[in-house]
């Protein structure tokens, strides 16, 4: 493999930075959904949908925005009634326009609207829609990617096609990219070629102060507010991250109607990677160009180890998107690169093997303790403290790496399924 390129860096940069109204995986369903009513010229009157168990795990217990309801149910029904492809992940974004949610509420009463889980799902990441109108039908096949629609059909007849291949930046053929290569592209690119990556921590920081102001889900980072203006906890840097990381992870979990800048295809994954690496920023008073440098690091360090394991998995994104900003902390505390390394073996050793039981407002507890571990990893590499190359940590970073990459998409393939057995046969 060819070296990555600057300009291949900056698309997967690109590629990241996608805005998304609500959990990703129903926000998939719902665009599968709204592709089959835009084929079909008007709302359905009847849907299908087969998920793939991962999907199903993500999507059944997480709020929709706009709705105070939660579950793939009505953001389907939402996608077919007043969804637009061309919004992308922000697909529902029109949920409080008009009638749209009590019509799309309507559908649920009629049990118009079905969800089954997809037999032999070709990926982990699946979602099929199978919409009815009169004498038409249209289905539409999303796989890979939470945008990635691969087939239209209408009456049988196919009215799109694509290639089932995962997105660029999941290619095989994908150029190489390495920690040694980030760490170079983030000191040495033009910081105007990344500044887009300040809407993000924007987006990120305005989806947080609503978790401060409203009650959303767990309210863990209002409490943990409460208590530091009570005098009960301290009003440090590890406080501050805890704080910001929660209340944008509590809001969007309990369905707010405000985006949220994503990493590897996810909301949270995305709070995770922006907001402790903003909160270090202010408080090391580093410069605006330092920020862009540290979040650019944060995005790339979770999107190179996230190559190895795919988006959906048994272990807990929240701990891959937590590395990029260790790894951003230390940069911004003047880490060296062999620091850096230090830092992400210290997660690795930590948090590899926190699972994931699926998106719901008990996300924001995940989020703590990955933003905790992000500081707590930073701060002592940056003393000099690091892990022996015991378990899954090598000498070389990479091999490490590798090694999370192997135990979330191989070693946790049976913690998977058990976990979509538990919560498809709850009492």
């Amino acid at each position: 493999m060819c070296q990555a390129t600057d300009q291949q860096i900056i698309e997967i940069l690109k590629m990241e930075a996608i805005p998304a109204l609500g959990c990703t995986e129903p926000v998939a369903c719902a665009l599968a959904c709204a592709r089959c009513k835009e084929e079909l010229g008007g709302v359905p009157e009847k849907i299908e949908v087969y998920v793939s168990g991962n999907i199903y795990k993500n999507g059944m217990g997480v709020g929709i925005p706009g709705t105070g309801m939660v579950g793939l149910p009505i953001a389907a029904a939402l996608g077919a009634v007043c969804g637009k492809t061309e919004y992308g992940l922000e697909v529902l974004k029109e949920v409080s326009v008009g009638d749209n949610l009590q019509v799309a509420k309507s559908m649920l009463d009629h049990d118009a609207v079905k969800i089954s889980l997809k037999e032999n799902a070709p990926d982990k990441l699946y979602a099929e829609a199978i919409c009815h109108k009169g004498a038409d039908s249209v289905k539409t096949v999303i796989v890979h990617g939470h945008t990635n629609i691969v087939l239209v059909e209408k009456n049988g007849n196919t009215v799109y096609s694509k290639n089932d291949t995962p997105v660029a930046a999941e290619a095989n053929e994908r150029a190489e990219l390495s920690l040694a290569r980030i760490w170079d592209f983030v000191h040495n690119i033009e910081v105007e070629k990344i500044d887009f990556l300040l809407e993000g921590a924007e987006m990120n920081k305005a989806i947080s102060n609503e978790g401060l102001n409203g009650e959303y889900g767990l309210q863990i980072g209002r409490t943990l507010k409460e208590n530091i203006d009570k005098g009960v906890l301290d009003n440090d840097f590890l406080n501050n991250v805890l704080i910001r990381a929660t209340a944008a992870s509590d809001a969007r979990m309990d369905g707010c109607e405000k985006p949220v800048m994503t990493n590897s295809g996810s909301g949270n994954q995305g709070i995770t990677v922006y907001l402790p690496v903003v909160v270090a920023a202010e408080r090391f008073d580093c410069s605006r160009e330092q920020l862009i440098r540290a979040l650019a690091l944060s995005n790339l360090v979770a999107a190179h180890i996230h190559y190895y394991m795919g988006h959906l998995s048994a272990l807990c994104g929240i701990t891959i998107a937590a590395t990029g900003s260790a790894s951003a902390i230390t940069y911004l505390m003047g880490g060296t690169y062999a620091q850096m390394v230090n830092t992400i073996k210290t997660m690795c050793s930590n948090l590899t093997g926190m699972m994931c039981d699926g998106a719901k407002q008990g996300c924001a507890l995940k989020v703590y303790s990955g933003t905790s571990a992000a500081v707590q990893a930073a701060l002592l590499s940056m003393k000099g403290i690091k892990t022996r190359n015991d378990g899954v940590v090598e000498e070389d970073i990479e091999k490490t790496i590798r090694n999370v990459g192997i135990i979330g998409s191989v070693g946790m393939e049976q913690t998977d399924k058990t976990i979509l057995d538990i919560m498809c046969h709850k009492a």
